[in-house]
């Protein structure tokens, strides 16, 4: 399989030995109360400095747990002026209350939290794997990584002892799919149970040289005796894990069971587990069939809608969809195991297919685990690039997960460049001989294995959409307006796999997202385009601010939101809001009350978050992102750019010009056609933007209001300081 490393003892007791232990930290281990550690975890790399933070009951009150506290440490440790390289910037991971609890499934969430070298401003992503909760049951609520170290280096939290060592990595490999196994077989001394007490952070050799690398979150997987990977994706982390010279974290708790987090009502927590998991065994099977194909079950229904994003998002399905649907992931997929990524998640759609043979790079001729692919895997390095080839779809998989690469970011930055190259901007000459054509995997590969060794054109496609887009004008001579109107990017972040032409509320969703265009903050094409449930922008904006509201609350507690709605119960469309998931919300406030011993509402929770999600807000504008101009994308999220774009359904186009802009299309050019089209669909995105900052509480500048700081309680000086700043400014 992965590594010979795995299976050489020697080798990994010589990587042991050359390790110099540069810090030793003992801490007191404590138990959990109530979901909190109550205390985190400092590390400066550049002093080799360890120490302890409260964590008071303002912060427990105002920023909740998990992305919250994350948020909250990184503030502190930052200046408006600082960059995402350096040494003051800061990588957070922090659990949250809820997470790590076994009786119910989906609790086992890291949220990291740093400056974007994608963005250039504060972002955060979370992954699975067993980190979090090992974190937290280790003594800590979060952990924040400042400065960079001299040479490369591992921290050690040992859970077991209570010791904390920052310790240089000379031998180990980078790449993730190799540090992990080893580093699971060096720090869990070789048997089985303290193996899977192991869990690493990683990322991989790409991380070095791209704006868009993640970083691994591992577990060990007991069945297949193999580490498994989840990924913090979005937004470049891996790429600061890497500047800092970190090579791995590692943390360790091998004393597990299902009441480690120490909650107040374990019964009222079983209660809502059992009503879910009823749910899962008797239903998955026939709604979505997470436990047999994950996220990737929704390919065919994305193309059926006309939602999958074909060609740098140019169409919206394709007649070769069904060589990557989810009929070919189930056959791919090793079935009829537990697939969950943290102990007693039920739902089980971490899938993985075994023995898969890699053909190029320099893993050709080994045989490796592939995590995967989820949907935005199967769509992004699939149907966007316009490869409809698994094996090379399940390569590209691999290698962006060992070499530390954001696949959405990947699949977008890769469809942008192919449409350069097919629209003439680019040329053989420029790409160093890659002919990037769509379809063209081989050459997806050959970008990917370049990010990977630091040299050719791979490095600026690297960089992402949007420093493309002002290299090849700067560079090339390209069109600017072309360039923004294609490149499927907001704030710096790619967009997430799924077209949102026929959803305006979509549309919001991406261009309203606080950190960039990721569909964790709402995902609103069921609703919006093919329900029909929300008509007026009233509608519209009010579910711009529920469910980002919402889906941040899982951020700040370490859930996982798949078991809110991927599954559901039986009489779930009979309710007054399905979209909501009525009893599953149930369910939240059950377990949130069950952990805290607090009584809990929905609207509690909401408050949670949106607490959060304007401190998040004001700290993107400290950092100068700042006004509504910010809040837009790119226009082929919105309608048609190119003449063949629009003739690919001109009939649905033409319609929609008699019908809503009430203009008759007969006689009028192509070109003609697509501007009074897009003239109706900007002004509707304007009133849009103006309904959900109305809702939100914020100007018509997309700045929150006093009276609403002051409604959430978090009327803070240091947050007023930042609204009147950008009030002057305007």
């Amino acid at each position: 399989m992965i590594g010979v490393h795995l299976k050489n003892p020697a080798m990994i007791q010589k990587m042991k030995v050359a390790h110099r232990k540069l810090v030793e930290y003992a801490y007191e281990l404590r138990p959990v109360e109530r979901g909190y550690a109550n205390r985190t975890l400092y590390i400066n790399l550049s002093k080799n400095i360890v120490r302890e933070k409260p964590v008071t009951s303002q912060m427990k009150e105002i920023f909740t747990g998990g992305r919250g506290f994350a948020l909250k440490l990184l503030w502190d440790a930052v200046t408006p002026a600082t960059k995402w390289n350096d040494p003051d910037n800061e990588l957070v991971f922090a659990n949250g209350p809820i997470c790590g609890i076994t009786a119910y499934p989906g609790t086992g969430k890291v949220t990291v939290v740093t400056l974007s070298p994608l963005t250039e401003n504060v972002i955060d992503s979370n992954a699975g794997g067993y980190f979090a909760p090992y974190l937290k049951f280790a003594g800590f609520d979060a952990l924040e990584i400042q400065g960079k170290a001299a040479e490369d280096v591992i921290v050690f939290i040992d859970g077991d002892t209570g010791r904390v060592t920052i310790e240089t990595a000379p031998l180990e490999q980078v790449d993730s799919h190799l540090i992990a196994n080893q580093l699971t077989v060096m720090y869990g001394e070789g048997d089985e149970r303290s193996k899977r007490g192991i869990a690493v952070l990683s990322a991989g050799q790409a991380a070095e040289n791209i704006r868009f690398a993640l970083i691994n979150s591992s577990w060990y997987d007991v069945r297949r005796k193999e580490i498994r990977l989840k990924q913090a994706g979005r937004g470049g982390a891996g790429r600061v894990f890497r500047d800092k010279r970190l090579k791995a974290i590692v943390v360790r708790c091998t004393d597990m069971g299902g009441d480690k987090n120490g909650v107040a009502d374990m019964e009222l927590i079983r209660k809502a587990g059992r009503r879910i998991n009823k749910e899962i065994t008797e239903l998955d099977d026939i709604q979505n069939q997470m436990r047999k194909v994950g996220t990737a079950y929704i390919v065919e229904i994305m193309d059926h809608f006309n939602l999958l994003p074909v060609h740098n998002f140019r169409y919206g399905s394709h007649p070769d969809t069904y060589k990557i649907d989810s009929k070919v992931w189930k056959e791919s997929f090793t079935q009829g195991m537990p697939d969950g990524c943290w102990l007693g998640c039920g739902m089980s759609c971490s899938h993985a297919v075994d023995q898969f043979p890699v053909l190029t790079g320099p893993y050709a001729g080994t045989r490796v685990l592939v995590d995967g692919p989820e949907y935005e895997n199967a769509a992004g390095l699939g149907a966007n690039i316009g490869n409809f080839d698994p094996q090379k779809i399940l390569e590209l998989n691999f290698y962006c997960d060992t070499y530390g690469v954001d696949t959405i970011s990947f699949a977008n930055s890769v469809a942008f460049a192919m449409e350069c190259y097919e629209e003439g901007i680019l040329k053989e000459e420029l790409t160093g001989g890659l002919q990037l054509n769509f379809g063209n995997g081989e050459a997806a590969l050959e970008l990917l294995h370049q990010m990977a060794d630091g040299e050719g054109f791979g490095v600026i496609v690297g960089q992402g959409v949007r420093f493309m887009k002002n290299y090849f004008v700067q560079t090339f001579g390209a069109d600017l307006d072309f360039l923004n109107d294609i490149g499927m990017e907001i704030k710096g972040m790619e967009i997430s796999e799924y077209g949102t032409k026929e959803s305006l509320a979509q549309q919001g969703g991406y261009g309203l997202s606080t950190k960039g265009a990721q569909h964790d903050e709402a995902w609103l094409i069921s609703m919006d385009q093919i329900q029909k449930q929300l008509p007026t922008f009233e509608d519209k904006a009010e579910a711009l601010h529920y469910f980002p509201m919402w889906r941040t609350w899982f951020s700040l507690h370490g859930l996982c939101k798949l078991p809110w709605n991927d599954i559901t119960p039986e009489n779930n469309k009979d309710t007054a809001e399905p979209a909501k998931v009525p009893e599953h919300v149930d369910n939240y406030t059950m377990i949130h009350e069950g952990v805290t011993g607090k009584p809990t509402t929905p609207e509690m929770l909401i408050a949670q978050s949106e607490r959060v999600y304007n401190f998040q807000k004001i700290f993107a504008m400290r950092m100068g992102r700042i006004g509504r101009e910010h809040d837009y994308p790119p226009y082929r999220a919105m309608g048609p750019v190119t003449v063949d774009e629009y003739k690919s359904r001109q009939d649905h186009y033409d319609e929609q010009l008699r019908g809503l802009v009430k203009i008759e299309p007969a006689g009028l050019a192509i070109e003609e056609r697509i501007a009074g089209l897009r003239d109706y669909r900007q002004k509707q995105y304007e009133q849009l933007l103006d309904a959900v900052y109305k809702r939100r509480g914020w100007d018509t500048n997309s700045v929150p209001m006093t009276e609403k700081l002051e409604e959430l309680g978090i009327n803070l000086p240091e947050l007023l300081e930042v609204i009147e700043t950008a009030k002057l400014q305007k």
